[in-house]
């Protein structure tokens, strides 16, 4: 498969060739997302290259933070020591952390190379001494070799930021991190290959609305077949690979709690909540472990946290909203998760015809994904940027509460009211009027402009660009357009 986007994170990477010193990488995201795949394309520029990987952990219990499990931890270095012999690289020791750094260390000794330990959550696994001992191991033998560029990588976001990024044992020897994100959405249209343009935005749309932007989800892409037959394939057939995921994302990463956060995760579904809110609904404390669980939610890019701010001085409120940004995780506990025990019994369902009701959502989260390509459109330069983001408020004696898909705030007191709209037929005028009484509700300090932005998916109707209303009317298939180079 070829390899699409990411070309900053290349460029960021390829940046570090020119060091006269070695570099520890940390490279943390979403199960999916393209850690793997990118480390490989980044690998093309060595004339040698290392990749270890932690073995997936067979039971929840394995992923208890802080557990000592002999057995466990022996496990993985049997595998780590395994991979080493593939690799050509003598091993003195199994049976120690240390002896497998230093081994690798001394044969990395000279030359242009790279190393890669993926997963690294589960490569130490067992063994609550490991990420000291990669520490030591990396400050005084693998650093020695300046033209060696050791990797670490991990789906587990809030495990890494925790215990490398802000923990005291790494602090001033991480020459590079980066939390890999979801495709912008021009990236996922070459997904379609030599047929994208045969194939109407809208067709696509429905598509990213199930995938989002996780490029081994579009991979499975089969452009000769409709959207409906792709999704057919991977989401309710018990072979395809979008069937079993939702599990996989969170055992994999939250081991035995991972029940919990998918409990809290399903609060999100029918749209963003407060923090009381979802305290409310499962009927826990706002504080405390509901809060510590929403942030791990936060981290590992399952849920995204949304602050709205004070349009007079653009300085961020306290208020905040948390969004399920995760189009696949929505699709699957609305349409998947239902029908789960029919589907592995080999029951033969259908695609519900009314899974356009969430399409609504999942469009204002590929639109708010992909800002830097809205702002393009819009001719904004990010320097001009004070906020940009979902904004509301609440309602108060003086006003009414008021909800903007995205609003775009600029220095020069300007304001981009995002309406973002999804339709299975061509949008109405109606579209103007909910727009104005958003913008009444706004209530604006005194010296701000408006600018109406419609995005559409679908279309509009004729008498809705006649009307002049809208500064910009943006439809989805210009966001799938390459940016110009």
């Amino acid at each position: 498969m070829p390899f699409f986007g990411r070309t900053k994170e290349l460029h960021d990477l390829k940046e570090l060739l020119n060091k006269k010193a070695s570099s520890l990488v940390v490279i943390r995201g979403r199960r999916r997302v393209g850690k793997t795949r990118l480390v490989e394309e980044f690998s093309k520029s060595f004339p040698k290259k290392f990749f270890f990987a932690g073995l997936a952990p067979e039971n929840p219990e394995e992923l208890r933070p802080g557990i000592n499990n002999p057995t466990l931890a022996q496990k993985q270095r049997d595998a780590f020591a395994d991979r080493m012999y593939a690799l050509g690289i003598p091993c003195s020791r199994r049976d120690e952390w240390s002896s497998l750094f230093t081994d690798v260390a001394k044969y990395c000794l000279k030359g242009r190379l790279i190393v890669f330990f993926d997963e690294i959550t589960w490569l130490g696994m067992g063994d609550p001494s490991f990420l000291g001992k990669l520490k030591t191991a990396w400050d005084f033998e693998f650093s020695k070799n300046e033209q060696l560029i050791l990797v670490l990588a991990g789906s587990n976001s809030a495990w890494i930021e925790k215990n490398i990024l802000t923990s005291s044992g790494f602090v001033g020897r991480i020459a590079w991190g980066m939390e890999l994100k979801e495709l912008p959405l021009h990236v996922c249209d070459q997904f379609w290959g030599p047929n994208e343009s045969q194939i109407a935005p809208y067709e696509k749309f429905k598509i990213l609305s199930v995938t989002g932007g996780i490029p081994r989800y579009l991979e499975e892409i089969q452009p000769l077949l409709t959207a409906e037959q792709n999704i057919q394939r991977l989401c309710f057939d018990a072979s395809g690979l979008l069937f079993n995921e939702f599990n996989n994302i969170f055992s994999d990463i939250f081991g035995k709690r991972s029940e919990r956060y998918e409990f809290l995760v399903k609060f999100l579904v029918d749209g963003p909540a407060s923090l009381e809110k979802i305290a409310q609904l499962s009927g826990r404390d706002s504080g405390g472990d509901l809060s510590e669980a929403l942030e791990e939610l936060t981290e590992s890019g399952i849920i995204s946290r949304d602050f709205t701010w004070h349009l007079r001085d653009g300085k961020a409120s306290r208020l905040s909203q948390y969004r399920l940004s995760d189009n696949y995780l929505r699709f699957y506990l609305k349409f998947i998760e239902p029908q789960h025990r029919k589907i592995k019994s080999g029951h033969k369902i259908r695609l519900p015809s009314n899974w356009y009701a969430i399409m609504g959502l999942q469009f204002e989260n590929l639109v708010v994904s992909s800002r830097q390509e809205l702002y393009r459109l819009l001719d904004i330069q990010e320097e001009e940027i004070v906020c940009a983001n979902p904004y509301w408020h609440t309602a108060s004696a003086r006003r009414k509460a008021c909800q903007i898909d995205f609003l775009i705030q600029t220095k020069f007191n300007v304001l981009y009211v995002c309406e973002v709209k999804f339709y299975k037929k061509p949008i109405s005028t109606d579209v103007v009027s909910e727009t104005r009484e958003k913008i009444a509700r706004l209530q604006a300090p005194k010296g701000f402009s408006y600018r109406p932005v419609l995005i559409h998916v679908n279309g509009v109707e004729d008498a809705v660009i006649d009307k002049e209303y809208f500064a910009h009317v943006l439809d989805f298939g210009q966001l799938l357009t390459r940016a110009p180079n």
